[in-house]
């Protein structure tokens, strides 16, 4: 927006000589002035006040009149950089541009502390803490390169150039011993926080414009009908393994990951106008909604741990035993079943999306809004793996074609 601006050249009288005044330049914007000093004196009597420059015809004047252009030169380009900026122009920011008050060096890790520090304050509304973890996790690593690479602990954002982006992307594939997919995603959050140095003007461009790296398709491991039945079937002889099957199984049959299932309670089991029992919940990661009905075998154990002391205190639809602990029953679980899988929690997930849904015909628009999926992209991913089903499709459509062929042979 316009406003009101006007630059004086001005002089003050040495109080040690009053026959000598220092020069001053006023800026004043709207009313409210600043001043700050030119570094240059002159005899009171050679002053003009009027023309704002001191009187005479020798090269010393001329260079002392020339040395205050330079100076108007620079107020009004920094005023219109200012306006071109859309920045607030105020008679401070004018006289800080002006001596370069602004042009402080901004550092890669401060900025990066700010961003997490504010997605700490904002967890549970548009954050959830994994995410969160996943950042600290960047920060460190970052932190670690940057010692490891350069023996510095931060960098001006001006001087992350592309080599800096593939030395760190050498390091996180070397050192940290990361496959590419984690890699790839590292580099992802190192982007956010350039990105936001990019939206405040702070880089003119980005170290990331040439540089290209793309996730890999990876085979995702899920249990087999076979699979979920041999676990189902297994009864253990202690109540930590029977109930980390259990809900582990719960999972199964719902898809919804450790943190969903985690933070389950009986108000997110609805009855829906069909009469169906339904969990009408939103994925913590994504805060996507995700309604599902309840299958058998899900509202079974439901129904076994209603009564249960852990439940009842805490208000949750299931005993949850923190992630750590479950994933390293799970494998536990794994060995006596004689399952030859690296069990983890998210393999439910994948079980569900895989074997329990779309290996038995649920459309994949269905499975992708049971998933909380935004995309249905990432359910597709499932659907490439089910070798299964397309040999039933296959199957089908050749019967039909046999049909065809029989019934044109009449």
């Amino acid at each position: 927006m316009q406003k009101n601006f006007s630059l004086l050249f001005f002089g003050k009288r040495k109080r040690s000589n009053p026959d000598e005044v220092f020069i001053f330049v006023r800026i004043t914007v709207d009313g409210v002035r600043t001043e700050f000093s030119t570094g240059r004196d002159c005899p009171t009597a050679h002053w003009n006040t009027k023309a704002s420059k001191r009187i005479g015809n020798s090269n010393d004047v001329k260079a002392f009149n020339m040395y205050l252009d330079t100076i108007r030169v620079n107020v009004y380009e920094a005023h219109r950089q200012l306006m071109i900026n859309n920045e607030t122009i105020t008679a401070e920011t004018l006289r800080n541009k002006v001596q370069g008050k602004n042009d402080r060096p901004r550092m890669l890790m401060e900025i990066f502390r700010e961003h997490n520090d504010r997605m700490q304050q904002l967890i549970n509304d548009e954050f959830s803490p994994a995410t969160l973890e996943r950042y600290k996790t960047s920060y460190s690593h970052t932190l670690e390169f940057m010692q490891y690479q350069y023996k510095i602990s931060d960098i001006d954002i001006k001087n992350i150039d592309y080599a800096f982006i593939c030395d760190y992307e050498f390091y996180l594939r070397t050192v940290r011993k990361c496959n590419n997919n984690t890699a790839v995603k590292y580099l992802k959050n190192f982007n956010k926080i350039i990105r936001i140095c990019l939206k405040n003007g702070w880089l003119d461009r980005s170290p990331f414009v040439n540089y290209t790296a793309k996730v890999k398709e990876v085979n995702r491991v899920y249990l087999t009908e076979a699979e979920i039945n041999t676990m189902m079937e297994k009864q253990f002889s202690t109540e930590r393994l029977n109930r980390i099957k259990d809900i582990f199984l719960f999972s199964c049959y719902t898809g919804l990951a450790y943190a969903d299932v985690a933070a389950l309670r009986k108000s997110d089991i609805n009855y829906v106008m069909s009469g169906e029992k339904w969990i009408l919940t939103k994925r913590q990661k994504t805060n996507s909604i995700c309604n599902i009905p309840l299958l058998p075998p899900a509202e079974y154990i439901i129904s076994k741990y209603e009564n249960d002391p852990v439940c009842q205190n805490t208000g949750k639809l299931l005993p949850v035993a923190s992630n750590q602990k479950t994933n390293a029953y799970l494998k536990e679980i794994a060995a006596i079943c004689g399952i030859n899988k690296e069990l983890t929690f998210h393999i439910a997930r994948h079980t569900f999306a895989t074997t329990v849904t779309l290996t038995n015909g649920v459309s994949i628009e269905s499975v992708s809004k049971m998933l909380g999926h935004k995309n249905l992209r990432t359910t597709q991913h499932y659907a490439k793996i089910i070798d299964k089903k397309v040999g039933d499709d296959m199957k089908q459509l050749a019967s039909k074609f046999k049909e065809l062929a029989a019934a044109s042979s009449f």
